[in-house]
C-alpha cells in the first residue's frame, strides 16, 4: 500500500496570497503529495512582534483562501502551543500525528539558501523531505550546502515554478494596499473581500 504523502507549508500568511497557493498546488502535483497542511505561526522565531495582524485575522483569511481545495487544510500545531516555534519542532509534532505518512516540508528557494542558519536544521531534514520551490532565475540545488549540512542533498526535491519568477510576497501585497493600489489577482477574491470588509493593512 502506498504511504500517504503530506506536505507541510508554514508561514505567517499575513496575508495569504496566490504565491502560497501556487507553491502548495505545484508541490502537491509534482511530488504526488496527497494533502497539504498549512501551518500558520503564532510566534515566528525570526519575526517576533513583526506579524501585522493577530492570528485570529490571519487564520480567518487562510481558511477563506484554501476553502475550495479539498487537498488543503490548516494545522493548529503552532497556534495552540507557546512559541517561539522552530520548524524541527513543528515537523516532529506532525510526525506524531501522522506516524505512517511520508512528510514533505514545503519551502521557497530563499529558505534553502538560508537553511544553514536555521535552528536544528539537520533534525528537520532527517525526519522529512524538503520540497523546494525554484523560480526560473534562482540558483538553488540540492547539494548547495554539502559541506555545512551533510546528507541534505539526498533529502531535497526541487519543484520548478517559473511562473513565480516575478517576486510575489505578502509584504508586496501589503505595500500596495497601503498605497491604495489594487491587489486583485494577487490574493484570492474571498481574502480580498475580507481585507476590504475589515479595513485591514491600510494604516502605515
Amino acid at each position: 500500500m502506498k504511504r500517504e504523502r503530506i506536505g507541510i507549508l508554514g508561514g505567517t500568511f499575513d496575508p495569504p496570497q496566490m504565491g502560497h497557493l501556487i507553491l502548495a498546488e505545484y508541490s502537491r502535483e509534482t511530488l504526488g503529495i496527497d494533502h497539504i497542511l498549512f501551518v500558520p505561526v503564532g510566534d515566528h522565531p525570526f519575526k517576533q512582534n513583526q506579524t501585522r495582524l493577530p492570528i485570529e485575522r490571519r487564520l480567518a483569511m487562510l481558511q477563506l483562501a484554501i476553502a475550495n481545495n479539498p487537498a488543503f487544510s490548516i494545522s493548529r500545531v503552532d497556534i495552540d502551543r507557546p512559541g517561539p516555534h522552530y520548524s524541527a519542532d513543528t515537523v516532529r509534532l506532525i510526525r506524531h500525528q501522522f506516524p505512517e505518512a511520508a512528510l514533505y516540508f514545503v519551502m521557497g528557494g530563499d529558505n534553502l539558501r538560508e537553511l544553514p542558519t536555521w535552528t536544528r536544521a539537520p533534525e528537520l531534514y532527517r525526519c522529512c523531505r524538503l520540497a523546494v520551490m525554484k523560480r526560473a532565475d534562482e540558483d538553488v540545488s540540492p547539494d548547495m550546502h554539502a559541506a555545512a549540512l551533510p546528507g541534505l542533498s539526498a533529502q531535497v526535491d526541487i519543484v520548478d515554478v517559473p511562473m513565480l519568477s516575478l517576486w510575489l510576497s505578502s509584504s508586496y501585497v501589503v505595500s500596495r494596499l497601503r498605497q491604495n493600489l489594487s491587489v486583485r489577482y494577487l490574493v484570492p477574491d474571498a481574502v480580498l473581500r475580507y481585507i476590504a470588509e475589515h479595513n485591514l493593512y491600510r494604516e502605515a
